[in-house]
Formats: structure tokens, C-alpha cells, sequence
């Protein structure tokens, strides 16, 4: 009897550490490296389990350690800041990690003065019907939709920036705006634009939101760029999500549009990257994000 009461407890014994780094956390805050002021919304991702999360308003974060490997990079990715590697281990709790983050440094290239007379342009999406479907998305993802420049106007300044919000959904919930240029591999979008944490919200959904843009001086690239939105999570709350789990959508909702028949819109995920959808409603006309941009031409 004691022989088999000493055999349960050392099998216990030997799967209380596994149970253990099962439960493993790793939290912490992610600031300036500077002003040591806290980072909003910044995208954190174990690099080979494809696990991401997302820092609350206060730069606050909580992830999963590594489970399958001794070892993983904490991958810390925040909006006009250098990305950083941080080595993370099995089974390891961490309570109070603070991540400092380098600002990014800005080239700026020779600024030419366009002279003429400024008109506004509107690009992207002309439709106030939108299609039949949903654009959901998860903390920390990101729909893309390329405004295309598509008649060769001298572009200036971009003025606002909208996006139909859908009914469905919490129209209210935040996100944050983004700009990119279309450099990255494939014209996917790769270069920030705006550099400032813009975070919005809807009033209600149904119809169009727009954003003001002025009071950035964002030079709008000749070709056109792209217009994102980013969904984020509000007050104190965290996210993390394990990209292998199921799919469950969270905040507001975008409508499609079938005006194109090209591809214009790319998805973000979390540790994934960037892709093209190319899904279309069966007549040659593509699922673009229903989203268009206000630029100033020069005449």
C-alpha cells in the first residue's frame, strides 16, 4: 500500500511541472525608451508558436510563455518605433518585464513646393451602397484598402481619410487609423505615413466615418497608398490570442464594395504579415474594404 500511495504521489510530482509551464505568463509594459512613457496598442508575438497579443491603452501586456520550444523571441512591434527581440523560455513566468523601444528616425527626403491652384480629389471607394458581407477583425489585425491614384493627378497633401462602418457589430468600439505606402514585397503595404497614434471611434454604424487628417502633413505618394484600419481594445482590457484557435471577431464591423475588379485590400495578422484577398463575388468584380481617402491636387 505505501509503495503504490509513494508511486501516485512521484507521478504527481512529475506532471505538476508540466501543469506549471502550461499556466506561464509573461507580463509587462512596453515604453519609450526616451520618455519612458507607455506604448499603447502594440503588437506582441511569440516569433515560432504564433501566439499574439496586444498592450492595453497603458502599454500593458500579458502573453503565454513558449510551450513547444525551450525558447522563443517576444517580438514587440509598436507604430514609429524599432522593432525588438526579446529571448523568452519555457515554462517561465515573468511578472514585470518593461520593454523599451528605440523611436524609428525618420529620413526626410527633399521637399518639393508644388505651386498651382489646390483642388480636393477623392479617391477610393465612390459607392454609398454597400455589398453584400462583413470585414471582421481581431485585435492587432488590420484591413488595408489601396486609395489608387488612378487618373495621374499631382497629389498634395491628404485632407480625410473614411470608412464605412457596418450596423452589425459594436459600431462604437475604437481603432486606430493607418497609412502606408505600398513598398513592401508584392505592393503590399510596408512604410508608415502617419506616424501619429491616431485612435477613433464611430458614433454609430451604418454609414460613413471620416477622419480628419490636416493637422498631420501627410504628403500623399504620386501612385496613391493605402488606408487602414487597425482594431484595437478599450480601457483596461488585454488580448492575446493563439492563431491555431478558433476565429472570433471583436469591435466594429466594415462593409465590402464590388466597384473593382483588381484586388486593392490586404489583411494584417498578428506574427503572419500581410496578404492580398482576392475573393470576388463571381461577376469579375473583387472584395475590396469599402474605404476612401480626401487629397489635395494641384491644378
Amino acid at each position: 500500500m505505501y509503495a503504490r500511495l509513494l508511486s501516485i504521489a512521484l507521478f504527481l510530482s512529475a506532471i505538476v511541472p508540466v501543469a506549471n509551464a502550461q499556466k506561464a505568463e509573461i507580463k509587462g509594459v512596453i515604453v519609450d525608451k526616451d520618455t519612458k512613457e507607455p506604448l499603447p496598442f502594440t503588437s506582441i508575438g511569440l516569433k515560432n508558436e504564433q501566439i499574439g497579443a496586444l498592450s492595453n491603452e497603458h502599454g500593458q501586456f500579458v502573453v503565454p510563455a513558449p510551450s513547444q520550444n525551450t525558447a522563443d523571441s517576444l517580438v514587440v512591434v509598436a507604430l514609429g518605433y524599432g522593432r525588438r527581440a526579446v529571448l523568452v523560455k519555457r515554462g517561465v513566468s515573468v511578472a514585470s518585464l518593461t520593454i523599451e523601444l528605440p523611436k524609428r528616425a525618420v529620413a526626410l527626403g527633399n521637399v518639393t513646393v508644388k505651386a498651382g491652384k489646390v483642388k480636393n480629389l477623392g479617391l477610393g471607394s465612390r459607392s454609398d451602397d454597400p455589398g453584400e458581407g462583413m470585414i471582421q477583425g481581431l485585435p492587432g489585425s488590420q484591413y488595408a484598402f489601396f486609395v489608387k491614384n488612378e487618373k495621374k493627378k499631382r497629389l498634395g497633401n491628404v485632407r480625410t481619410v473614411s470608412f464605412y462602418i457596418g450596423e452589425n457589430g459594436f459600431p462604437r468600439e475604437p481603432f486606430r487609423v493607418r497609412l502606408y505606402k505600398a513598398d513592401g514585397n508584392y505592393n503590399a503595404p510596408n512604410t508608415d505615413l502617419l506616424l501619429e497614434n491616431v485612435v477613433v471611434s464611430a458614433p454609430q454604424g451604418g454609414q460613413w466615418y471620416t477622419v480628419d487628417l490636416t493637422p498631420y502633413n501627410i504628403i500623399a505618394p504620386e501612385e496613391g497608398f493605402f488606408v487602414a484600419m487597425e482594431w484595437v481594445v478599450s480601457g483596461d482590457k488585454f488580448f492575446t490570442t493563439n492563431f491555431m484557435d478558433d476565429y472570433t471577431p471583436y469591435g466594429q464591423i466594415m462593409r465590402p464594395t464590388y466597384e473593382f475588379k483588381e484586388s486593392r485590400t490586404w489583411n494584417y495578422t498578428m506574427g503572419k504579415g500581410w496578404s492580398l484577398i482576392t475573393a470576388s463575388n463571381g461577376q469579375g468584380l473583387r472584395y475590396n474594404a469599402m474605404i476612401r481617402a480626401e487629397v489635395d491636387m494641384i491644378k
